[in-house]
Parts: C-alpha cells; structure tokens; sequence
C-alpha cells in the first residue's frame, strides 16, 4: 500500500506545483450561480464580444432563455444577431477554413471552457491583457503568455501596460514581479469591469454545466434523507433486538 502513496500525493499536489511553475496568481472570480440577472449579463457580453469568433455549440438558445428567465421575443432582440431560430445551437457563421486562414487556427468552443480551465483563471484571464507592440497582435496577457487572441473587451477595460518591479530575498536572489497599470481607461471604470467579467464568467460556468448545482442541492438532500434513515434504522434496530437478547 505504501508504494502507491507517493504516486497518488504526486497527482494531487500536480495542480500545486502547475500554479507555482507559472508564477501568476489567480484571482478569485466569486460568482454567484443562483444569480440569474448576472447571467444574463454575462449571456449578453458573450453573444456580442465573444461568439463571432467562439462558439458554444453544446447549447441551445432556447435553453438558455428557459434556465435563465429569458423570453423567446428577449432572445430574438438581444441575443440571437443571426437571424437563427431560438431552437438553434450557438454556432458562429465563420466558416472553419476562414477562421483558419485568418487567425492561423480555429478558435476553441467555450461550451465548457470553465470546467476546464476553472473559473477563477477565466476571470484573472480576461483581467490580464496588456500593451505589447512585440507581438504581432499587440497584445499578450499574464496567465496566457504569448496568447493569440486580441483584447475584444479594450474598449471597455481601456489598456493596461506591465511594470517591472525588482526585489530580492533574504539570499539575495532577484526576482521579478509584473504588474499591470491602466493607462488608458476604457468606457467602464475598473470595478466595473471586473463585475461585467464575473458576469461573463458565471454564465460561461453555467453553459458548462446546467444542472450542476441543482444536481448538487439534490444531493443534498439526499445525504439529508440517508442520514436521518440511518437514524431511524437505528433505532429500530435497536428496539428489534432489545426482545431478543
């Protein structure tokens, strides 16, 4: 038994040491899945910045408008720019070998990007774009070094550049530490900004998962309803066999 300890600390500590070997921490994106009107936000901030180049091909329109409140003549107006049906999937009208041959590959679908990538590395993700006219696209971002997707979401947040700040330990070795500085601010202020992402963010937590946390509220109550079996069990058992000892 002692021979797979090792191993099986070596996978749960593998997250650890990924997050220590890239250096950036990840800011906590503190959504609230019960919070339908942040969804819908966040529904609005995907179909206009986000599905023109990345699709959410898992869902439906029409089941977003059912989970999150919305009516079919709201979907048509705010969400649906395709002229498509409130039955059709999130696709994107760019054809794969466009998208190839204009940004070198075919962006991913964010259907269940969150669950991949969690939610917390999304939100400082889309917090992390920065000013740099080394790259071909001007931009590169701290939690996604070298990333080839523009800032979509400058207009809003403004631009940031980094600052470089030097320091050294108590051994004397230096280490570099990058942080970001707005310098030229967008159409909403930073805390703002940082609540239309934790928008976008929750409702990309939702499309990767729907049931998610009404799965996690029945299991609940589910855990509830065995243990107060067990109690009664107990009891009973307990009142059986009283007569036959």
């Amino acid at each position: 038994m002692k021979k797979y300890i090792l191993p099986i600390l070596m996978l749960l500590l593998a997250p650890v040491w990924a997050y220590a070997a890239g250096g950036v921490h990840l800011d906590k994106a503190n959504i609230d899945p019960n919070n339908r009107q942040s969804q819908q936000r966040g529904a609005r901030l995907f179909v206009n910045y986000c599905l023109s180049c990345h699709s959410a091909e898992l869902m439906r329109y029409e089941r977003i408008g059912k989970d999150l409140g919305i009516n079919n003549k709201m979907l048509k107006e705010n969400l649906i720019f395709t002229g498509g049906k409130v039955g059709d999937l999130m696709t994107v009208a760019t054809a794969n070998a466009d998208s190839k041959e204009w940004f070198g590959t075919v962006p991913p679908d964010l259907t269940v990007i969150a669950r991949s990538r969690g939610v917390d590395w999304l939100y400082t993700y889309m917090r992390s774009f920065y000013r740099d006219d080394s790259k071909l696209i001007g931009v590169n971002n701290l939690v996604f070094p070298d990333v080839g997707m523009p800032h979509v979401l400058w207009e809003l947040q403004g631009w940031q550049e980094p600052v470089i700040t030097t320091t050294k330990d108590e051994e004397g070795n230096e280490h570099k530490m990058i942080e970001l500085e707005l310098v030229e601010p967008g159409t909403l202020t930073p805390k703002e900004y940082d609540r239309a992402i934790r928008d976008l963010v929750n409702f990309l937590d939702y499309i990767g998962e729907p049931y998610k946390y009404e799965r996690q509220h029945l299991g609940v109550k589910v855990i509830m309803f065995l243990l107060v079996f067990l109690v009664i069990a107990y009891l009973m058992k307990k009142d059986y066999w009283k007569d036959v000892h």
